[in-house]
């Protein structure tokens, strides 16, 4: 199905805000039959979240449509892939290439596990040379496929990170986030909710390393990925670290989330800083008074504090803009800001939206942070 990305106007800010290619104006989608497109700008007002973090405007053009027979939603990823489109990943195992303009599917695979079997699949990084890596809660897993969703190997994980019994996580609850550092010789993942034993607010974040020269282990199952340093992060209480994503020089944007029945959403973005903390591997239990130096973190914004722009929402929410926020992504730089994408999970459900977020975000400078 060929889909309208959002209304002219709503369309040319939101391509504006999120293009990934250098230049050239933004192009609007061909018309089609997606239902729920809706899409908003600020005209005349402001577009502040917070003083660091501005919305561009959004798009629920994708929102209960799909694509070659395949349901587009349940979107828990994003990263930008190579020549500047957009990977978006499902949590029901498909992974969806989106058009660099106008945010429009332009091919799907399906990914599934040594066995064949579906993937809660959550997180994701593109690689240097175009393969795909993918977190799955359910065990919790880091899978390497081609761009065609071959499955080419796994990464080790600690014992204590699996599901119980097998280790100390709760159901639901592991490898929410992924991201590769610059340079792509570090990933990290990023665990949702803490595990037991460890205080409720802490959360840990697992990194892998990858040794030797560029291409050398690209056909080895592991990528050349070992198991690296761990680190703690505290979450805010009641929240759940939903994605972690790398900027530029080398921090994380962390997406803290939550829900509260009948209230709705909260999503708060942080800036978060690994120098400095603690090896948290060998530590049974971070208990938050035990010296353990945790990472560092900055709010940027929460966004119940951005305009609504217009939107709906089809259950409570503080501010009607907001949904069940998953995905992140930095697609670019613009005036020293960066640039940002954002999806919510719908789950494939009546009360949520498949909902596409442009932010701008000014940094503060590593001395400052």
């Amino acid at each position: 199905m060929r889909l309208r990305t959002a209304l002219a106007t709503a369309t040319a800010a939101l391509a504006a805000a999120t293009c990934l290619t250098a230049a050239g104006p933004a192009r609007a989608a061909a018309p089609g039959t997606a239902q729920g497109a809706a899409a908003g700008t600020a005209p005349g007002g402001s577009r502040a979240c917070s003083p660091s973090t501005a919305l561009a405007g959004f798009s629920d053009a994708l929102d209960k449509t799909t694509y070659e027979g395949t349901f587009v939603g349940n979107l828990s990823a994003l990263a930008v892939d190579r020549g500047g489109s957009v990977a978006a990943l499902s949590d029901r195992s498909s992974l969806f290439t989106l058009d660099a303009w106008t945010l429009a599917p332009r091919s799907v695979v399906r990914l599934a596990d040594g066995g064949g079997a579906a993937l809660d699949s959550e997180g994701l990084a593109v690689d240097r040379d175009g393969t795909r890596l993918v977190s799955s809660e359910g065990e919790p897993a880091v899978r390497r496929y081609t761009p065609g969703g071959r499955l080419l190997g796994s990464l080790p994980v600690p014992g204590e990170l699996r599901v119980a019994p097998a280790g100390r996580a709760v159901p639901n609850g592991t490898f929410e986030g992924l991201t590769l550092l610059p340079g792509g010789k570090r990933l990290l993942a990023g665990m949702e909710y803490a595990l037991a034993g460890d205080a409720a607010d802490i959360v840990r974040l697992q990194t892998w390393e990858r040794k030797g020269g560029k291409g050398k282990s690209a056909s080895t199952g592991t990528g050349g990925f070992r198991l690296g340093a761990q680190y703690g992060y505290r979450a805010d209480a009641g929240l759940g670290v939903a994605e972690t994503t790398a900027t530029p020089d080398g921090r994380l944007l962390v997406l803290e989330r939550g829900f509260t029945s009948g209230v709705g959403n909260t999503v708060r973005l942080y800036l978060a800083d690994l120098r400095h903390a603690a090896d948290t591997r060998g530590v049974e239990a971070l208990t938050g008074q035990d010296g353990v130096r945790l990472v560092r973190k900055t709010l940027l914004a929460d966004l119940v504090g951005c305009p609504s722009l217009g939107a709906t929402a089809k259950q409570p929410q503080p501010n009607p803009l907001l949904d069940n926020i998953e995905g992140l992504a930095v697609t670019g730089r613009e005036r020293g800001r960066l640039k940002l994408l954002l999806v919510s999970d719908d789950n494939q459900g009546a009360t949520q939206t498949t909902r596409l977020y442009s932010l701008t975000v000014r940094l503060p400078n590593i001395a400052e942070g």
